[in-house]
């Protein structure tokens, strides 16, 4: 079966590069090819799932292994393991449903992105695709790079194209973060390459940092862990996520919570921690106190925010921080919590954006004080899931939200032998207190827009503040177009929203993309140990290079 990781990125990069080869002949069928093409994806990632040995989750599995440039002695390494193996399977599942939640037609399509290049859609996010399953695939330090770079570029056009009036400065903002903090970690994957002279991640995690020194280690440590910060995000590398998150279409921001922010704390459990054990135990500590840091402020951010989407971007620099308090205890605890927060969060957090996508269509905007609130009373199931996932994102037992910070705080409280415990309690009751402000956000959120008496239809206030930024207003970016008829007005806008569209519940399209992430937000939070017990093994073996 060592087929079929190279089948998950050979399906998507061949459905992409059919797009460019074929245009023409797809044109009418574009709104499903991508549904199918994701589909197959998704299909091929249930079978890995499937045909996975769980009783050996430490071993890597469906191993692929090939001579890439055998000049440098890099090789195409790709495989699976317990920590790898619930993430290429949330990346197949969370495009498949944009692609489903996109295909939808039904007088327009959701932020009326398939009207506006529609070939053009399809192929960035299918080669966004191969990227982030690559990124979980590869076992090699420089395959890792490429597939870990290959996703700012469709990234950047997902946002500089299909997304709101402040596109531009936001996703310029998103690629020049990124990019920069990609050099500093290229620097540090070659200074292991340097002392070592292989970059093959199974033997350099087998070797425990043999032929590097202390004082390289912590180098190496810092340099890769600040490019993987960037992408996680931590605090204070945090500043391009809100804006991106604001300005991104849906399918964008689902893709970037749900996915594109795990890349960043992968990278912690694949190659930081075990490749580098000595620096791992001599920045944990400074690794805690930026992560408590991004807690406490994320939360306090997400009290101040007024836009809907601009707070679930806050909220994941929170989020994030308890996956990286995990890490940093550097206990099978807190690396647990730390991993099965991951995947929490890449559910919650994307019904979250999908649900911000929804509203908007819905009303003027999303700033949720000229929504009025009584989002219960004119749409009850979109008030209940909105409520749903806003109680499983503040940690509610019983949900996925809760399992991850549970753990994460537990191991700050028993830490790793070689760290100071004195400080890691420190670091888990500042947690505990971000903790109690997310629920304090999502409450205030909740009563904002889900409770209270509907307002009266009104005019929206253009003038007043829709966030916390300091530019107000950003000028529309788009490309003048000439209209010489009503149909050309009607090709650059697409079909007026109906009524009934505005109105409307929980649509047939939004039910199909939502479900799933439900299901498995209830079956993690029901039943921890169907990821726990799959983690674990390979994060016993991941810790025993500590010293």
């Amino acid at each position: 079966m060592g087929w079929l990781p190279v089948a998950l990125l050979a399906v998507p990069l061949i459905g992409a590069i059919l797009l460019l080869l074929a245009p023409h002949a797809l044109r009418h069928v574009i709104r499903t090819y991508g549904v199918v093409v994701s589909g197959v994806t998704f299909a091929l990632s249930v079978l890995l799932a499937a045909t996975f040995d769980y009783g050996a989750a430490a071993r890597t599995q469906f191993e692929v292994d090939r001579p890439w440039i055998p000049g440098l002695g890099l090789r195409f390494h790709l495989g699976v393991d317990g920590i790898s193996l619930p993430l290429v399977v949330l990346t197949a599942l969370l495009t498949f449903l944009c692609f489903v939640y996109l295909c939808w037609r039904g007088g327009r399509s959701p932020d009326q992105l398939m009207g506006d290049k529609p070939r053009e859609l399809v192929f960035t996010l299918l080669v966004l695709e191969v990227g982030m399953v690559g990124t979980f695939l590869a076992l090699d330090l420089l395959l890792f790079f490429v597939f870990f770079e290959i996703v700012l570029i469709p990234m950047y056009f997902l946002i500089g194209t299909w997304g709101g009036k402040g596109r531009r400065a936001a996703s310029i903002k998103f690629i020049l973060y990124t990019l920069l903090g990609s050099v500093v970690m290229l620097l540090g994957l070659l200074i292991i390459w340097a002392q070592t002279g292989t970059l093959d991640i199974e033997a350099l995690s087998a070797s425990h940092g043999a032929g590097m020194s202390r004082s390289v280690q912590i180098l190496a440590f810092v340099a890769i862990g600040v490019g993987l910060a960037v992408k996680t995000p931590m605090w204070p590398l945090h500043t391009w996520l809100p804006d991106a998150h604001t300005e991104a279409p849906t399918v964008g921001s689902v893709l970037l919570a749900g996915v594109l922010l795990k890349m960043g704390t992968y990278g912690f459990a694949r190659i930081a921690i075990p490749v580098l054990p000595e620096g791992a135990i001599a920045v944990a500590p400074w690794l805690g106190a930026f992560a408590v840091v991004g807690i406490v402020y994320g939360a306090l951010a997400c009290l101040a925010q007024r836009d809907l989407k601009r707070l679930i971007a806050y909220s994941s620099i929170g989020h994030m921080g308890f996956v990286l308090l995990g890490f940093a205890t550097l206990t099978p605890v807190g690396v647990n919590g730390a991993l099965f927060a991951n995947v929490a969060h890449g559910l919650i957090t994307g019904l979250l954006f999908f649900l911000a996508g929804a509203i908007k269509v819905r009303y003027p905007g999303s700033d949720m004080p000229s929504m009025g609130g009584g989002l219960l009373a004119t749409m009850p199931r979109l008030g209940s899931v909105l409520t749903f996932a806003s109680i499983a994102s503040l940690g509610l037992p019983g949900l996925a939200g809760f399992w991850g910070e549970m753990l994460a705080l537990y191991g700050a409280f028993r830490p790793a032998d070689a760290l100071p415990r004195g400080l890691f309690l420190t670091y888990m009751v500042i947690g505990g207190l971000g903790a109690v402000l997310t629920a304090a956000y999502f409450v205030l959120m909740l009563s904002r827009v889900t409770h209270g008496r509907p307002r009266a239809e009104q005019p929206r206030d253009e003038s007043a503040p829709a966030d916390d930024r300091l530019v107000r207003a950003a000028p529309d970016e788009r490309p003048v177009v000439p209209l010489r008829s009503p149909h050309s007005v009607r090709a650059l806008l697409g079909p007026p929203p109906s009524r009934a569209e505005l109105t409307a519940d929980i649509q047939g399209h939004e039910l199909v993309a939502w479900t799933p992430l439900v299901v498995l937000i209830l079956l993690f939070g029901l039943w921890p140990g169907l990821l726990l017990s799959l983690t674990t093994p390979p994060v016993l073996t991941l810790l025993g290079a500590l010293p």
